[in-house]
């Protein structure tokens, strides 16, 4: 059995972190991944580097396949990159990891199996793709999870996505500018539920003239296949009598495509690591039970990244490496309890992104709140741009003069909002905004105007 200071398993974005940085300092370290294509995480493999990428390639109007071609090169040129950079200082094992005991991880998948055992141990091994109990979703051929999807080797003229969340909205709107015609089916009866009513009836208005179809409040019942087309059979759902088999039955109908995408979530990725064989407790969904310092149940055992139940962003995991690099390092000033706002962003087109509540939320809660909606066509970078889709939309307290909330929809949001985060993290008036200096013509100096409440 070999013995180290710090076993880290999983090559996610606070792993890899922590296992460099850790190492720097002097300490022997083993960083375990079990395929090597997920060298660097899931950002940088089959996340928001690749599917970022690829929007790029398709609004340089790059074919489809140029646009996987260009994809690749940037997933391999990054992969080896990560790789080369933590080989410098770390063992790297490409294997499976599954605990034995609460400090000792078995090796599997060479031709040996091998121990290895530390007091300090880091879980980063991610999340998977929900798979929904929907018969023939895993045995139809031609339907991909969200890894899946970007490996094709042909556009598919006909594209389902099942689920009208963050990631199907994304995939839908990069597939559609490649040149597919593409539907969502989505169970709810309408999409971004937890946004702002009228950035989502927007978003829902730009993606169809995009020529995206939208079947909502659908009941997918089975998946099949005609030779190589993707036959999913549908009914419309009884809102009126839920339970009624005979009038979902009656609305059953099968719709055709190329090929389907299931975007239904992602969940912890705990499957096959042996946690029954340890004391690491999980929580009702799943995930890896944490303190607020990333600690699992055993001491000295931490949970980071996706598999934590935190939100899935790239950024949360890179914060959960502060968190624990910080309590390593005997500083305990910062925690997950320090976390403030989180921004988001769903790339569709144009992006969308929020930091803080919704106006809903703020009732909810019911505290005292103003609120300013802007479009962009009044805003002189959008005439500049020649896109005059979206809206930003504020929302203050006028007693304290803090800001509650922020969606901004529209071109460059997803670099606006940080602003925003940062005004919001260090409590700074939205008064500020208003009368902040801002270059002109850019769409940052649109906040003046958004925050003269």
């Amino acid at each position: 059995m070999k013995t180290y200071d710090v076993i880290v398993i999983g090559f996610g974005k606070a792993g890899k972190t922590l296992a460099a940085k850790l190492a720097n300092q002097g300490k022997k370290v083993a960083l375990i991944e079990e395929n090597k294509e997920m060298y660097g995480g899931t950002c940088i493999n089959i996340g928001c580097i690749p599917t970022k990428t690829l929007i790029h390639a398709a609004e340089k109007g790059l074919s489809f396949e140029e646009a996987m071609l260009e994809k690749d090169a940037v997933v391999s040129r990054l992969n080896a990159k990560n790789f080369d950079m933590v080989d410098a200082v770390v063992d790297i094992y490409t294997a499976h990891a599954t605990f034995l005991d609460d400090k000792v991880i078995e090796l599997s998948g060479g031709l040996d199996k091998e121990k290895l055992t530390s007091e300090t141990i880091i879980i980063n091994t991610g999340a998977v793709s929900n798979v929904l109990p929907i018969e023939g979703l895993t045995t139809t051929k031609n339907v991909y999870d969200s890894t899946g999807i970007q490996k094709l080797s042909k556009l598919p003229k006909r594209l389902g996505i099942i689920g009208g969340g963050n990631i199907g909205l994304e995939f839908a709107s990069l597939y559609a500018k490649l040149g597919s015609q593409v539907s969502i089916l989505e169970a709810g009866d309408k999409i971004l539920p937890r946004e702002e009513n009228t950035v989502s009836q927007l978003a829902k208005k730009y993606m169809e003239e995009q020529g995206i179809v939208f079947e909502l409040g659908v009941k997918i019942n089975h998946l099949s296949n005609n030779q190589e087309d993707v036959i999913v059979n549908v009914s419309q759902k009884d809102i009126d009598n839920k339970d009624s088999d005979d009038s979902q039955q009656a609305s059953s109908r099968d719709l055709v495509y190329d090929a389907v995408l299931y975007a239904t979530g992602r969940k912890a990725n705990i499957q096959n690591l042996g946690l029954e064989n340890t004391s690491i407790q999980l929580t009702e969904r799943g995930a890896i039970q944490v303190d607020e310092f990333c600690q699992t149940t055993v001491p000295n055992v931490f949970a980071v990244g996706d598999v934590n139940g935190g939100l899935q962003f790239t950024y949360v995991s890179l914060d959960d490496f502060r968190v624990v690099w910080n309590y390593l390092n005997g500083n305990k000033d910062y925690s997950l309890k320090n976390r403030k706002n989180v921004p988001t962003t769903i790339f569709i087109n144009p992006p969308l992104s929020r930091v803080g509540l919704t106006e809903e939320q703020v009732k909810e809660l019911n505290l005292p709140y103003v609120t300013k909606e802007l479009p962009v066509a009044n805003m002189p970078r959008g005439h500049v741009n020649s896109d005059l889709r979206g809206v930003f939309k504020a929302i203050v307290n006028p007693e304290t003069k803090e800001i509650l909330g922020a969606t901004l929809f529209g071109a460059q949001s997803s670099e606006l909002i940080n602003l925003i985060t940062m005004a919001m993290d260090n409590h700074i008036p939205y008064t500020y905004l208003a009368k902040q200096l801002f270059t002109h013509p850019t769409m940052a100096e649109n906040l003046n105007d958004l925050f003269s409440i």
